[in-house]
């Protein structure tokens, strides 16, 4: 049966939870990063996709893509793709390079900002120059065949742009479709940007069954004099107020890319229970989802 599945579904693996800064975050010396375990270690955001013949496929490229490769048991790989250009999203490219792994031409799908970066960035240049990556450069609500039953789409979302764009990806499978939005700047940009007036407009307009949405910041308050236009992202208070309790024909919701400070990564914690009580999810490093 487990066979049988795996060749006739497209399986999302969630290969890290944290913000870019992962948890412990280098340089944190408050409680929150203090005595944890290697249970208790997350990994930046990023997926591993399976598609419906067991290729993979990479959403973000982080520092411990060898660990995360571990986790997912590293299928083989076939394209990767990249949100935007964020140190925690990109940071792992040149474990790719003739250094490391020594790949050629693997499919790099990513908006024409972002390859326009790698471009002027020597190190990521001298990777293209070498033929490491093959770029596949995608425009907004383009549907990317990236394996046999498995297309990604690219949603333009507000994010901080002074690298690249940001697009979150709709991964749509034989049976259903998960957003994959780990960064966004507020909704009522983003949600003025898509011409909804509500979350389960959108995501209902997105055709998406399940959503791992921004969940950096609990509230504001962690930002420790620092101002949300400096660091924008929807606190998950807000979210929760927006959305209110789960209805039924409600997508499923988890949140990802929490920041180290951020109460959720502790499952006791009453900020998870609030969460869970109202239907929602906090994700957790290694779940699956089959679409």
């Amino acid at each position: 049966m487990d066979y049988f599945l795996s060749v006739v579904m497209v399986t999302v693996t969630l290969l890290g939870t944290a913000q870019d800064g992962g948890r412990p975050q280098p340089g944190c010396q408050r409680a929150c990063c203090q005595n944890l375990g290697p249970t208790d270690q997350r990994y930046p955001v990023s997926l591993g996709i399976q598609d419906t013949e067991g290729g993979g496929h990479l959403v973000e490229a982080t520092r411990f893509l060898g660990q995360q490769l571990a986790l997912w048991k590293f299928p083989p790989l076939r394209s990767v793709s990249i949100t935007h250009a964020h140190f925690g999203h990109v940071d792992g490219l040149g474990l790719f390079g003739k250094e490391t792994m020594n790949a050629s031409s693997l499919p790099l799908h990513l908006s024409s900002a972002m390859f326009h970066l790698l471009e002027e960035t020597p190190a990521w240049a001298v990777m293209l120059d070498d033929g490491v990556f093959e770029e596949h450069i995608f425009l907004h609500q383009d549907h990317v065949q990236l394996g046999p039953g498995l297309v990604l789409e690219p949603i333009n979302v507000p994010h901080r742009a002074e690298l690249s764009d940001m697009h979150a990806f709709i991964v749509r499978g034989p049976r259903r479709s998960l957003l994959f939005l780990p960064d966004h700047d507020s909704w009522n940009e983003t949600l003025q940007m898509h011409h909804a007036t509500t979350i389960r407009a959108w995501l209902s307009a997105l055709e998406v069954d399940i959503a791992l949405i921004d969940g950096t910041f609990w509230s504001m308050n962690e930002l420790e004099g620092r101002t949300q236009s400096e660091v924008p992202h929807p606190p998950v208070k807000e979210t929760l107020k927006r959305l209110g309790t789960r209805q039924p024909n409600d997508p499923e919701i988890h949140f990802i890319h929490l920041n180290h400070t951020n109460p959720l990564h502790d499952q006791e914690s009453d900020e998870s229970r609030e969460v869970i009580g109202m239907g929602w999810g906090v994700a957790e490093q290694g779940q699956s989802f089959n679409l």
